[in-house]
């Protein structure tokens, strides 16, 4: 079953955000899941134990270096797709997550700054298919984006990783009010109340049109493979 695998050698790029929007979006589809959080900060797992977890969605944390594979393989047994939000830095465990992924995503703000170090993320990547002798598909996520304007920066780092044949998804996750509600309250996208949350109608369209593109990737990572 699939693996996917969010990456990025700093935090505060939106990963697990992108990772828990995600497996809701997929659990609702009626996949089962598995989210595995492996960053220290636990923030998936404090997600997850908050009410409104889709039942299809199972949450593991308190991952190490030492229980990684064994997790990750044991649920790729139980369910169609695993899900791995990482620390945001280079190590061991990020090397093994890759190591299983079908997928890599990672998540990058829209500045070239922020470029520079999903660049570092990547040649980390391509270290890693040296090492294991296997190619890892990835996908750069621009994220936390202005829904309404596209300012000059992201222009720029667009342009930045283009240049650098960098694969990227079309979509962008955009930074909205309902993804920090659904951390702050629990549950999905679905569950917020239109009367307390704004925007939802586009929040809901771009983590639709983003699950589509992933799943979409994955489909043509196996072909090719």
């Amino acid at each position: 079953m699939p693996t996917i695998a969010f990456a990025s050698s700093k935090g505060g790029c939106g990963k697990s955000t992108a990772s828990v929007l995600l497996a809701c979006e997929l659990a609702r589809s009626g996949a089962s899941v598995t989210l595995v959080d492996a960053d220290p900060n636990q923030p998936v797992a404090r997600w997850g134990s908050l009410p409104g977890r889709p039942d299809k969605l199972a949450v593991i944390g308190g991952i190490t270096e030492e229980t990684l594979l064994d997790t990750v393989d044991a649920a790729a047994t139980r369910t169609a797709f695993v899900i791995i939000d990482l620390e945001g830095s280079a190590s061991l465990m990020i090397a093994q997550a890759m190591s299983r992924s079908d997928l890599v995503i990672i998540p990058v703000k829209g500045s070239v700054l922020d470029g520079n170090e999903a660049i570092k993320a990547i040649r980390f990547l391509q270290r890693q298919e040296r090492a294991y002798h296997r190619a890892i598909p990835y996908r750069v996520l621009i994220s936390q984006t202005n829904p309404a304007v596209r300012p000059r920066t992201l222009k720029a780092l667009e342009s930045e990783l283009l240049e650098q044949q960098v694969p990227m998804f079309g979509t962008a996750l955009n930074d909205r009010d309902a993804y920090r509600a659904v951390f702050a309250f629990g549950g999905t996208i679905y569950d917020l109340d239109p009367a307390k949350v704004g925007g939802l109608a586009g929040a809901v369209q771009n983590v639709r049109a983003l699950t589509s593109e992933v799943v979409s990737t994955l489909k043509m990572a196996a072909e090719a493979a």
